[in-house]
C-alpha cells in the first residue's frame, strides 16, 4: 500500500510547531511525497493562526519546491454544539477542514457531550471534511456513534500518527485505534492517515498509522493516502452532502 499524501502538517503559524511552509515542502520532496498539506490551527486554539490567515492563504503558489500543497485549516470544535471557528465561507474556499477536540478550545467534558458536539459538528459543516485525532485521551466519544454518523454524512476519520505514539500526549492505546478502524471497515467509512507534524522532517512519517490501517484490514480503496483523486473525490463527496 502506496501513500503519496499527508496533508494534517503544521507550520510556525500555529504557535507551537516549529517549522515554515518552505521548510514542510523540502522535507516532503526529499522523501519522495507528491502531496503535502497546510492544515495549521485555526483561531480558537491559543496561540493558533489569525483569521487573515487562512483569508490570505490563497496567494501562496499551488507547488512550492516541487511538492502540490493543499490549502486547508485545523478547525477546532468549540462547544457541545458542534460549531467551529472560521465562518463557513472561509471553510468552503479551503481545499480541506479538519476539525479536532483540543484541550484549549473545549475544556474536556464527558463522553455525550464530547459525542454530541462531533455529531453534531459532521451533520452541520459540509466543509468539515475530516474528524482529527478521534482517539484521544481526554475526549471519550462513543465510538460507534461517531463512526455511524461519519458514514451518513460522508465524513473522513483521521488515523493520526501521532496518536499512536506512545510518548504522545494523547495517547489512549493502540486498541482504541484499532476499534475505530474496525468501526471504519464495517461501515466503509474512508480513512486518511495523517502525521500531524509540527516540525518539518515528521512530514509524511505515517509508519504507525500505516501499519494499524493495514493490521485492520482496510481495503485500499478507502485509504485516501493511496491517490490523490481519492482524497479530493472523498472531499468533494462531503461538500455536496451525499448520504449513504
Amino acid at each position: 500500500m502506496n501513500f503519496v499524501l499527508d496533508v494534517h502538517c503544521h507550520t510556525v503559524n500555529s504557535g507551537h510547531a516549529y517549522s515554515t511552509i518552505s521548510e514542510n515542502t523540502s522535507h516532503a520532496a526529499k522523501i519522495g511525497l507528491k502531496y503535502t498539506g497546510i492544515a495549521d490551527h485555526a483561531p480558537g486554539m491559543p496561540g493558533g493562526a489569525h483569521f487573515y490567515h487562512f483569508t490570505n492563504i490563497w496567494s501562496l503558489p499551488e507547488v512550492i519546491n516541487g511538492v502540490r500543497v493543499f490549502k486547508g485549516a485545523e478547525c477546532n470544535i468549540m462547544d457541545e454544539d458542534g460549531n467551529l471557528d472560521l465562518p463557513a465561507e472561509v471553510l468552503a474556499r479551503m481545499d480541506f477542514v479538519i476539525a479536532s477536540f483540543h484541550r484549549g478550545s473545549f475544556p474536556p467534558k464527558n463522553k455525550e457531550v464530547h459525542t454530541r458536539a462531533v455529531i453534531r459538528a459532521m451533520e452541520k459543516y459540509r466543509d468539515m471534511h475530516i474528524f482529527g485525532h478521534p482517539a484521544d485521551l481526554f475526549f471519550d466519544i462513543d465510538i460507534e456513534a461517531v463512526i455511524k454518523t461519519a458514514a451518513q454524512t460522508r465524513t473522513i476519520i483521521e488515523i493520526n500518527n501521532q496518536s499512536l505514539n506512545p510518548s504522545s500526549y494523547r495517547y489512549k492505546g493502540d486498541e482504541v485505534v484499532m476499534e475505530i478502524l474496525g468501526l471504519c471497515k464495517k461501515y466503509a467509512v474512508p480513512v486518511l492517515a495523517s502525521s500531524d507534524a509540527h516540525f518539518c522532517t515528521l512530514v509524511g512519517e505515517l509508519s504507525r498509522a500505516k501499519e494499524a490501517i493495514l493490521a485492520a484490514g482496510i481495503d485500499e480503496g478507502l485509504v485516501l493516502n493511496t491517490g490523490v483523486e481519492r482524497f479530493l473525490g472523498a472531499i468533494e463527496s462531503k461538500r455536496k452532502g451525499v448520504l449513504s
